[in-house]
């Protein structure tokens, strides 16, 4: 018999599959529902933080209008869950085939997701994507793979 915090690990994973699905599809009615109306979003696209459902779905328009076909894979998650609060941690990678037909493996970035239980259902109320930098030339690492 599964334990109450067993559930919820369980439905927040399934709540991550929701947004790769919703990525794939690009589904931003779909994606609006698994996001809580307040969250804030440290994405690697400026500016520092994006608040807001509407801020962070107009982001994920950008993505999708770059893209002919996206996908999007998560690797590596880990779930730590209290009663009304969540977090995870994982490595994502966008890719797919550009707007001009070609094809681009992306590239791995970390992530994070915050989780509140909003009502019976657990929402993001925080995301982060980033990727490492070389500290001597101020560049990002995009070549890093998991």
């Amino acid at each position: 018999m599964s334990t109450r915090r067993e559930d919820d690990e369980a439905t927040i994973r399934r709540q991550i599959g929701r947004i790769v699905e919703g990525i794939r599809a690009k589904d931003l009615d779909g994606l609006r529902r698994l996001y809580a109306k307040d969250v804030v979003s440290f994405d690697v696209e400026p500016p520092l933080q994006h608040v807001g459902v509407d801020a962070k779905l107009k982001n994920w328009a950008k993505v999708f209008a770059f893209f002919q076909e996206v996908d999007y894979e998560v690797r590596d998650l880990t779930l730590a869950v209290g009663d009304d609060v969540a977090f995870g941690h994982c490595f994502g990678r966008l890719s797919g085939t550009l707007g001009n037909g070609t094809a681009t493996s992306g590239m791995w970035v970390r992530g994070t997701f915050c989780f509140r239980k909003t009502g019976g259902d657990w929402l993001v109320v925080h995301d982060q994507a980033s990727v490492p930098f070389d500290v001597a030339s101020g560049r990002g690492v995009t070549d890093l793979e998991p």
